[in-house]
Parts: structure tokens; sequence; C-alpha cells
């Protein structure tokens, strides 16, 4: 842990305080934002983005601020903590909204912007949210330029800076200059960069001698300095201060002062440049400061902090939101070895992929679900036993219920539902604090492979839960015919794009053995042709393997192809739960088959006898709830659990 001048331990690295809401982004590129017809949603405001930045980056941040006692405020907070980010300073404010703002991209670099702040619960902020043991427990605190625009967030800011000050700690000082949120342009000039105010810099020239760092635009290095130009705001600052100061000069980067400031604007420290395409420039400065302070609070050299704040800013402006869209360490790392050969970041399926892994809501190093989604299956004893299809409904939902009883709300219990018979399965099961729900996308048997409800598989995901894991079998050899190879190729590949597209985790259940010969190679070799077309599902779903050999070469082309793979589920294939234990055990020699999604060994005796009315609700929950149990435990023996 870091330590400070007096000795503390610092459990921290990065506290930022100000302002935190909710971005609704709009989704039509080059649109006007009075046409745009819908938004995605993500946290934002400066310090909200910049704790969320540096989380990513491998720091230990927090935020302070307060949120509504509302739906949007506990998005943030459980955001924030998904993202790895302190979040023991905020407080619920329960008189307040949380502050909202509607933005799009209108045109390269224009990005008109709405802020709905009207008595906001971050600006209600005041000297009693800044605990004095908190402070001090980081060896950094971030304040914001607009949290000094009123009394009461003033006073919180400068009591924060004191108490860091006192402790040893280093002060930052984000510039973060809005002037309508000063009262200076009107509410539709919220992209208005810079308006003229002695008031204002006044007040920020105030804070000025107690900063370590001091980072912002041209236009913010005058605001805070008051003077006219940007090399004569900087002798100002610097009269003031020997703070470390940061130009951030957009598209050319950045210059470090460390020193006394010459006449020279480019005698400083400049990191190393990336020219991208600027998409969106929202956002872009608060994941500079993200990248900068990863290397100035680890001790980097200068260059080195300018060089990753310049890589991170041009992640953010290659891209279309705001934090969502900043790198983790993996993604920055393999960017600085690797570049890129597309001026658009965010066309890049190399570094999409990482980032897109990397940033998955949660680890799920186990999971073992109950698979339910049979279509077929269960219409087929439905008209065998001359019952109404609509019953199927009704027993998916007591298979949840059977799920839920052995979960117990405990972590590595999933499930796999479909949409045509589980509606309201699906219901239930988001109550059940499941730590897995999967669907099915595949027509039922369909070989070349199918989609269930419509071939345009990318408007139906856009309506799914952003939790739920698609799930798509696909009955595939490696030695089947070309022709129908390749058409079933390309329904995966569209599928994964599609699933990339509207941010869903995927699933490939590849069954081979119903089709042909099952060798040590046969699965690992289908495996890897979907690689070969740039297909990385999250997880594999595969069938038992009859050797030790089989499950190596699997893992092999995986670690190959994809470090960030979730891992490998087992399928059942209605065998008798004795042998489902054999195939456990045999997978005791791959690390990454991380449990099982089994249907028909747990399911298909309740279902015969419950559709036939010879077996009341609780009796099929029970039944199938003692056979779940009954291979999870196998399952654990297996891992030595």
């Amino acid at each position: 842990m870091a330590q400070s001048g007096s000795g503390l331990e610092r459990r921290l690295d990065v506290i930022a305080i100000g302002r935190s809401s909710v971005d609704l982004y709009g989704q039509q590129s080059g649109s006007r934002l009075e046409d745009i017809a819908s938004f995605a949603k993500s946290v934002g405001g400066c310090p909200t983005n910049i704790s969320v930045g540096t989380a990513r980056l491998g720091l230990r941040s927090a935020l302070v601020t307060r949120v509504g006692d509302e739906q949007m405020g506990r998005f943030i907070r459980e955001q924030l903590d998904r993202e790895g980010v302190n979040t023991s300073g905020i407080v619920t404010d329960k008189e307040r909204l949380t502050a909202l703002v509607l933005l799009s991209v209108e045109s390269e670099g224009v990005s008109p912007m709405i802020f709905v702040r009207t008595d906001c619960a971050d600006m209600a902020l005041d000297e009693d949210d800044i605990d004095e043991d908190f402070v001090k427990s980081s060896a950094a605190v971030l304040v914001s330029g607009t949290h000094f625009s009123k009394p009461n967030t003033e006073a919180a800011q400068r009591k924060a800076i004191r108490l860091a000050r006192e402790s040893g700690g280093k002060v930052i000082f984000d510039i973060d200059y809005r002037p309508n949120l000063w009262g200076l342009a009107g509410h539709a000039e919220g992209f208005e960069r810079y308006v003229k105010s002695d008031r204002v810099s006044a007040l920020m020239k105030s804070v000025l001698p107690d900063c370590d760092l001091i980072v912002g635009t041209e236009e913010e290095i005058m605001i805070a300095s008051g003077a006219d130009n940007v090399l004569a705001s900087l002798k100002a600052i610097r009269a003031v201060t020997p703070a470390t100061i940061v130009l951030k000069r957009g598209a050319m980067g950045c210059i470090v002062y460390d020193g006394p400031i010459s006449d020279d604007l480019e005698d400083g420290i400049i990191g190393q440049g990336f020219p991208i395409e600027v998409y969106n420039v929202l956002g872009a400065g608060d994941a500079f400061m993200s990248g900068f302070l990863r290397g100035w609070l680890k001790d980097e050299p200068h260059a080195t902090s300018a060089t990753w704040a310049n890589a991170c800013g041009a992640f953010a402006v290659s891209r279309l939101l705001c934090a969502p869209e900043y790198p983790t360490w993996d993604e920055l790392q393999f960017f600085l070895r690797n570049g890129s050969k597309f001026k658009a970041l965010r066309k890049d399926e190399a570094i999409n992929h990482i980032h897109w892994a990397t940033n998955r809501r949660k680890e799920i190093p186990l999971l073992m679900a109950l698979a339910i989604d049979h279509r077929s299956q269960l219409t087929d004893i439905a008209d065998e036993l001359k019952v109404s299809h609509s019953k199927i409904n009704a027993f998916k939902r007591l298979a949840v219920a059977a799920c839920a009883r052995v979960s117990q709300g405990r972590e590595g219990y999933g499930m796999l539902i479909d949409e045509r018979f589980g509606r309201e399965a699906f219901f239930d099961a988001a109550k059940k604090n499941l730590t897995w729900i999967g669907r099915p996308v595949e027509l039922p048997g369909s070989r070349p492979l199918r989609f269930e409800f419509s071939q345009d598989i990318g408007s139906q995901l856009v309506e799914w839960p952003v939790d739920h894991c698609i799930k798509c079998l696909c009955f595939y050899h490696p030695d089947d015919p070309e022709h129908l190879k390749k058409e079933q190729q390309q329904k995966l590949r569209t599928l994964f794009e599609a699933a990339r597209k509207v941010g869903r985790e995927l699933l490939v259940e590849i069954i081979a053995g119903k089709h042909g010969k099952l060798d040590d190679d046969t699965i690992a070799r289908a495996v890897q042709e979907l690689y070969d077309l740039g297909i990385k599902p999250d997880w594999w779903k595969l069938e038992p393997q009859h050797s030790a050999q089989a499950w190596k070469n699997i893992e092999a082309v995986i670690a190959e192809n994809d470090e960030y793979c979730r891992g490998i589920v087992l399928l059942g294939l209605e065998a008798p739960a004795a042998e489902l234990e054999k195939a456990f055990a045999a997978t005791a020699v791959a690390s990454s088959v991380k449990g099982f999604a089994v249907g028909r060994t747990i399911f298909a005796h309740a279902a015969q006898q419950w559709l036939s009315g010879q077996m009341s609700d609780e009796a099929a929950i029970s039944d199938m709830a003692g056979r779940f149990e009954e291979l999870t435990k196998a399952w654990l023996r297996t891992r030595g659990r």
C-alpha cells in the first residue's frame, strides 16, 4: 500500500469528488439531438468518469458525490461497484433526483448536450459528506471545477483539500469548465467550452496554490488564470503554484510543465501522440486524466504518463460513449505494443475483443445450470399426452422454482430458458438472484443453422436484458461437406457480430457426435475453424469427450486463440446421472471446463408425470430440485469442493 509523508497507510490511490450523472447518448450518429430516436445509458460526470477510468487501469479509486434515491441513482452506484470503484463515499439524497445529461454526435467533434441538473443530487454535496478518515485513507484527492460553482459544494471540496494536505496526500485539480453549469450560457449551450468570467477566474485562482497537479484544456487554463492567452495563463498559474501543469490540446496531445514556464509554449514534456479519427470528443478529457493519473500516481516519468493519457484519450475520442468506452489496463497495453491499423479504434476487432472481455459485468468461475430451454422435446411429450402446449409455460416456471431451491441465492447457479415457452419463467428467474441466465436463438434441430424467430437476429437481441447470455446450438462437424460448413459458419459469424453490436454475451454450443465420428481432435478442430473466422464466444458448450487427450486438445485451441474466454460448460444429451458424473470426472484435466448446463437428465421424469397430471406442482419442483442438487454435488466433488 502507498505510504504518505506522515506514515499513514493508504488503502486508496485517488478519491474523485463532484459531478455524477446518467448520460443518455443518442444512438443515431450524424443526427440533431432533436431527431434522436433512441439512447444508450451510461454513468457520466467528470469525477465519476475518472473514477471508472482509473479503476480500469488498476488504481484503487473512489468517488464522493450524491445520487438520488431512485433507479438512476442506484444504477450509478451498482455500475461503479461493478467497475471496482469504492462507493462508500456516495451519499443517497432522498430529496433530489440524480442528474441527467442528453447528448448526441451531430458531426465530427460536435456533440450538442442538455444538462438536466435543476436542484440535482450531486450539487447538494456539502461539508458533512466529506469524511475525514476516508479522505486521509487516500494518496490523493481530485477536485473538479464545476463543484466550486456553489457555496456548499465549494466548501465540501475545500474541506477535502485541507484534509488531504494535512495528511500528506496529493491534490489534483481537474478544471472541468462548463460555462452553462456556472450560469454563463443557456440550456442549449451545454457544448459551449469557454465564456470569460472574472468571477469564475477569481475563485479558481484561489484553489491553485493548494494543488499538486492541475489539468485543463487551453480554454480551461485561461479561465483558471484569468489571462487572455495560453502562454500568459501558464505563467500566471506558475506564479502562484509549483504544481505540475498539464495542458490538454486535443488531437495534438498534451504538454506537461514541471518547472518554470518559458516563452516557448512547446518547451515542456510531450508524450507520444496517436493519430485517430475524431468521432466523439465528450468524455475524452476524463479518459486522458485517467491515463495520466495511472502514471503520475505510480511515479512514472511524465512522458510515460502523458503517453498513457494520450492513448486513453484516443480510445474515448474514437468511440461513442464516455466511461464505458475507456480502456482497461490490458487493452491499453495491447494498443501501446501493437498499435492499430484503424484510425477509428472502434473498428479494430482485436482491441474491441479485449475491451469487451475485460469489462464483463462479473466474473463467473463456476457455472452449474439447469437447462429448460428445450422446445421440441417438451412439445413431443405434450403431443404424446394430448395436452395443450400452453402447459409447458407453467412447467418451466416450476423448473425455475427448483433451481432457486437448490441455489438459495449462492453464486455459480444458472438457467437456460427459451423465449417461446419461457416468458413467465424469465420474470420468475429475474427475482431469484441467479448468477447466469442464457436463452437460445436457434431453430430447434435446424441443420444448417437457422434462428428461431427471425433471421434478422440483431433486431431481436436488442430487446433482451443486458445480462442475458445468447446461447446458440449448432450441429457442426469439421468433416461436414464444405457447402454446409460455410453456411453454418456464416450464420454463426452473423450472430457473433450481432452479439458484440448489442453488448450481449454469447455461448456457442457445438454438437458433432450426432453427425459424425468423435476422435480426440474432432471438437478441437471444430472450435479452431470458428476461431479462424474471428468468432470468439464468451462460452463454449460441448458434449462429453471420450479421452483426457481430447480435452487437452480443446483447451490448447482455446488458450491459443482467446485467453479471455470464460470457459466451457458440459452438456448432458439426456445421459443418466451416473454417466454424467463420469463425464464430469473426465474433465478434471481441463481447468477451462467451469461447469455444466444439463436439462433432460433433470426434468424429463417430472415433465412426463406433471404434464400427464400424475404429479403435483410441489412434487415436480422437489423431483427436479433433487436431481439438480445431486448433479451439482457430483460436479463439486470432481473439483474437490
